[in-house]
């Protein structure tokens, strides 16, 4: 397996935090996420400021689509993102759509997987249609109440499905390499870093556990 990616959620709704918590941690990740609350309050300008400052790293836009996949990504690749996302809730339509636009710009299609009762099937067709991406994601409110990410990451890691698994859900250093264990490519790490007194520091500790592993 290559070398699994680490993706950074920017969660801020400061456009000037989110840039600078970036150039922060840059030598230490390979992804940026623009989280969903963050691209919805700062739009696509948000994108094309951290293209123009960071042309070597990966972009992914949290649009969470959930209905007109095609149109709604569209824009966001144009503007530079490399990946997007689109719900597995959304339906295989709309998320053909977003496949489709993700491939006529050259990038890549994420579904997320957030609140799919049946994460297997859903991950299973989406590789049928095309998605590059399948994200296995315990969202806030479900880490809130006890949940992890872990059995669904070892569930989609056995199929064995064309498409690379990201994995989101209150990861930190003591699980970084849990997760690179359990057949993750992508790891999101938000809270972790940008929660850190230093965030630099943390991103960096995770991305020698991360290699190390």
């Amino acid at each position: 397996m290559a070398k699994p990616l680490i993706q950074m959620a920017l969660d801020s709704l400061d456009f000037d935090q989110t840039v600078g918590l970036a150039t922060q941690v840059a030598p230490y990740v390979d992804i940026f996420e623009i989280g969903t609350p963050c691209i919805k309050h700062n739009g696509v300008n948000l994108v094309r400021e951290l293209r123009a400052r960071f042309p070597d790293k990966l972009i992914l836009v949290d649009l969470k689509t959930m209905d007109a996949g095609e149109y709604e990504a569209t824009p966001f690749y144009a503007a530079g993102a490399d990946i997007c996302t689109v719900l597995g809730v959304s339906g295989i339509a709309t998320i053909a759509g977003f496949v489709k636009a993700a491939n006529a710009h050259g990038a890549e299609a994420q579904v997320d997987l957030i609140n799919v009762d049946d994460k297997i099937g859903c991950a299973r067709a989406c590789s049928d249609i095309g998605a590059h991406i399948v994200g296995v994601h315990t969202g806030l409110d479900a880490q809130a109440a006890g949940h992890s990410p872990f059995v669904d990451l070892n569930d989609i890691a056995k199929l064995g499905l064309n498409v690379r698994i990201s994995v989101a859900g209150g990861i930190k250093q003591s699980t970084a390499q849990d997760v690179v264990h359990a057949g993750a490519n992508i790891i999101v790490v938000g809270a972790a870093i940008y929660g850190a007194p230093s965030p630099a520091e943390a991103a960096r500790e995770i991305r020698e556990l991360v290699d190390a592993a």
